[in-house]
C-alpha cells in the first residue's frame, strides 16, 4: 500500500495537496534564512563544513520524523478505517477515528490537527516576514501583516465553501508554487561561481533536477486534468 500509484484524477489532486502541505515552498525560503542567521563563527573552511554538517543532520532528522508520522497516520487510517463513510472531511475523519479507535485517540487526533495548524501558521508568518524583509526589502507593520494574511481565509470561510475541500485546494496551490522556489535553489546551489567549493556534487545535482522534474510533471498533469474537466 505504500507504493505510489494513482487511481483516477482525484488522487492526483490529493497527491499534489499532500506534496504542497509537506514541502511548503515558503518553508524553503524560511529555512534558508534560518540557516544563514544561525549563530556560528566562520573562521575557516573547517568551521563552515561543521556548520553545514550539523544543518544536514538537522534537516534529515526533521524530515525522517515528519515522514514517519505521516506514514504512520496513513497506515493507521488504511488499517482501521477501510470503507468507513465520511472520512473525506475533517469532521467525518474525527468522528470515524473516535468511533473505531476510541475517544482517547479521537482527542489525540484533534490535538494533532491543532498542533499542525499552529505550526503551519507559524511557518507562514515567519516566512512572510523573511521574504518581505530580505527579498522584497519591504517593511510592513506586524498588525497590518497579520490582518492582510487572515482576510483571504476569512473570506473563503464566509463564502460557505466546504472547509476540507478549501484546505485541499490551498495545499494544491502550494504544490504548484514548489518549483518556483526549488528550481532557483538548485540552480544557485549547483553554481560554482556562487557557491565555490560548496556547490552541489554532480550526483546531488542530477538527483535534485530529477526531483524538480517529477514535481513539475505532477503539477502539469494536475493543471491539464483541471482544464479538461477531469480533476
Amino acid at each position: 500500500g505504500i507504493l505510489p500509484r494513482f487511481q483516477g484524477a482525484h488522487t492526483v489532486v490529493l497527491a499534489a495537496s499532500m506534496l504542497g502541505a509537506t514541502v511548503m515552498p515558503h518553508a524553503v525560503y524560511l529555512h534558508s534564512g534560518l540557516v544563514r542567521d544561525r549563530e556560528y563563527k566562520v573562521e575557516d573552511d573547517s568551521s563552515l563544513r561543521q556548520h553545514l554538517r550539523a544543518t544536514r543532520l538537522d534537516v534529515f532528522g526533521a524530515l525522517v520524523l515528519a515522514g514517519s508520522v505521516n506514514i504512520g497516520m496513513l497506515c493507521l487510517a488504511a488499517e482501521a478505517l477501510p470503507g468507513v463513510e465520511g472520512t473525506d472531511s475533517i469532521e467525518g475523519a474525527h468522528a470515524a477515528v473516535t468511533s473505531v479507535l476510541g475517544p482517547v485517540v479521537g482527542v489525540l487526533f484533534g490535538v494533532g490537527l491543532l498542533a499542525s495548524g499552529l505550526a503551519s501558521s507559524s511557518v507562514g508568518c515567519y516566512a512572510g516576514d523573511l521574504i518581505m524583509r530580505d527579498l522584497l526589502k519591504v517593511r510592513v507593520p506586524l498588525l497590518v501583516r497579520r490582518i492582510v494574511t487572515i482576510i483571504p481565509a476569512l473570506l473563503i470561510i464566509a463564502s460557505g465553501v466546504e472547509p476540507t475541500w478549501a484546505l485541499v485546494l490551498s495545499q494544491v496551490v502550494l504544490s504548484i508554487g514548489i518549483p518556483f522556489a526549488l528550481v532557483p535553489l538548485v540552480r544557485m546551489t549547483s553554481s560554482r561561481a556562487e557557491m565555490g567549493i560548496w556547490a552541489n556534487t554532480p550526483l546531488l545535482r542530477r538527483v535534485a533536477w530529477v526531483i524538480c522534474g517529477l514535481i513539475i510533471a505532477l503539477n502539469v498533469a494536475l493543471v491539464v486534468l483541471v482544464l479538461t474537466g477531469k480533476g
